[in-house]
């Protein structure tokens, strides 16, 4: 699986993650593969042409402009995003909550077309389709 952790969460975060799963999973953070200030139109029509993209983000402004929004319904990307409340707790609690919802993470990203988005939740184990 190929992730891709935005800009609106951490460095640390990917690294954290890409250690953990260094076997697995290839995870990066936006600034790695595009450098600071990249436009969410352009990293969203690059990664979907290079097909399967798994995206954690804190922007859900994505999921309200309208470009951002149906740039990312037409690619294949799959795109989990942290809840309000979730984005705005410490780092820790945004990797104890990842952690705890990986697993439904690569089941959900193994089984949805791409364009879904998902809400990752603080404290349940259901995510919710956006």
């Amino acid at each position: 699986m190929k992730v891709l952790v935005d800009e609106n969460l951490p460095p640390a975060l990917a690294r954290s993650l890409s250690a953990l799963f260094n076997e697995k999973h290839e995870v990066i953070h936006i600034r790695e593969r595009f450098g600071p200030g990249v436009k969410d139109i352009d990293w969203i029509q690059e990664l979907s042409d290079e097909g399967r993209w798994i995206i954690i983000s804190g922007d859900r402004r994505i999921t309200r402009n309208r470009a951002e929004y149906n740039a990312f319904r037409a690619s294949n990307l799959v795109g989990f995003f942290l809840s309000r409340g979730l984005y705005k707790s410490p780092i820790i609690k945004q990797m104890e909550r990842l952690l705890a919802l990986w697993q439904t993470i690569e089941t959900q990203s193994g089984i949805v077309q791409g364009g879904a988005m998902f809400e990752l939740p603080m404290t349940s184990v259901r995510i919710k389709q956006m």
